[in-house]
C-alpha cells in the first residue's frame, strides 16, 4: 500500500519554484533546458539504464541508509529541460524515495515516488494518486505500465519486484508525454548522479541494521523489559 509522504522530508510542489530561484537546481539524470514536447503516443514504458558506471553498492546503501531510504529504491530519470531539486530528496513513506524534478524555463514539475506494494488491474482504481485527491482514479494500461489520472493529477506507474516507481504530475501543466519520456528513463543511479543526488553518508554510519538483543528470538513479542519483584 502505498503510505502519505513525511510532511518533514518531502516538500509540497507549490513551494519548489521559490526555493529553486534561491537555491538552484542541482542536476543528477537531467537532459538540456528545452522545454516539454506535446505529443501523447502510448508505446511501452520501461525502465532502462544509466550511460555512466554503476554506483558502488556499499557507498549507495550508505547514503541511502543515513537518510531512512532502502537503496534499491533510490533511482533517478531524465527528461528535456528538467533537473532533480536537491531539496525535494529524501524519504517517502517508511523507507522509500523521493525526489522532485523541475523545468526552470516552463516552471512545470513533477514528483518521483518509490514505495513498497504493486499495482494490478484490481487495486490501480484503488490506490490514490501523488498524496492523494480523494478522487476516483481512471487507470489505462501502457506497456508495462499504468497511465492513472485523478484530481487534475496524472501519473506513470511502473510495478517493480516488491516496490512500484511513480511519476506525478500537474495533468494541465505536465503534457503525457514528457512524463512518460521520464518514466521510460528510470534508472539506478550511477555513480556520478549518486555523487549530485544524495549526499555523503555520515563518517563510521552503520549500513547493516543494527540487531537487538532484547528481542524474543521468535514471534513479534515486545522487548522484555520485566525488572523482577525487587524493581
Amino acid at each position: 500500500m502505498i503510505r502519505a509522504v513525511r510532511a518533514v522530508r518531502v516538500l509540497p510542489l507549490l513551494l519548489l519554484p521559490l526555493l529553486l530561484v534561491s537555491c538552484g537546481t542541482e542536476k543528477a539524470g537531467a537532459g538540456a533546458d528545452t522545454g516539454s514536447t506535446a505529443d501523447t503516443g502510448t508505446g511501452t514504458a520501461g525502465t532502462d539504464k544509466g550511460t555512466g558506471s554503476s554506483a558502488d553498492a556499499a557507498e549507495l546503501a550508505a547514503r541511502a541508509g543515513a537518510l531512512g531510504i532502502a537503496p534499491e529504491f533510490v533511482y533517478v530519470t531524465e527528461a528535456p529541460g528538467f533537473a532533480v531539486a536537491q531539496q525535494s530528496v529524501g524519504v517517502f513513506g517508511g523507507d522509500g524515495f523521493h525526489a522532485a524534478y523541475f523545468s526552470q524555463k516552463t516552471h512545470a514539475q513533477f514528483e518521483l515516488f518509490v514505495d513498497r506494494g504493486t499495482l494490478t488491474a484490481e487495486n490501480c482504481p484503488k490506490t490514490q494518486l501523488g498524496q492523494g485527491s480523494g478522487e476516483s482514479v481512471a487507470c489505462e494500461r501502457d506497456g508495462d505500465a499504468w497511465y492513472r489520472k485523478a484530481g487534475g493529477q496524472h501519473e506513470y506507474a511502473l510495478p517493480r519486484d516488491g516496490h512500484v516507481i511513480r511519476l506525478v504530475g500537474d495533468a494541465n501543466r505536465l503534457d503525457r508525454a514528457v512524463l512518460r519520456e521520464a518514466a521510460e528513463a528510470t534508472h539506478h543511479p550511477d555513480a556520478a548522479e549518486l555523487t549530485a543526488l544524495l549526499p555523503p553518508a555520515p563518517e563510521g554510519a552503520a549500513t547493516e541494521p543494527v540487531e537487538r538483543g532484547d528481542l524474543p528470538p521468535v514471534g513479534d513479542g515486545a522487548p522484555n523489559n520485566e525488572v523482577g519483584a525487587s524493581g
